[in-house]
């Protein structure tokens, strides 16, 4: 007979996920809104092709992880 299998549990702790989103989306809009600011101020002849990539990047990583953990804390688990 094969052992009975494990439930899948989340790594994270339920009680976390509001503490995380909040964390995470505060995180995620002021890199947004730092890379705003660097494309108003700057010029197109001091820009920088990998600072826009790498703020961009960092700022959807954590607007999405933000998202997700905000849908998981409502109980729209995803």
């Amino acid at each position: 007979m094969a052992p009975p299998a494990k439930a899948i549990s989340s790594p994270v702790p339920d009680a976390l996920y509001p503490t995380l989103a909040v964390v995470m989306l505060a995180i995620g809009l002021v890199v947004t809104a730092s890379f705003f600011i660097y494309e108003a101020t700057s010029s197109k002849r001091t820009r920088s092709l990998a600072k826009e990539l790498i703020t961009g990047g960092v700022a959807s990583v954590f607007l999405g992880f933000g998202s997700l953990f905000l849908l998981l804390s409502a109980g729209v688990y995803v």
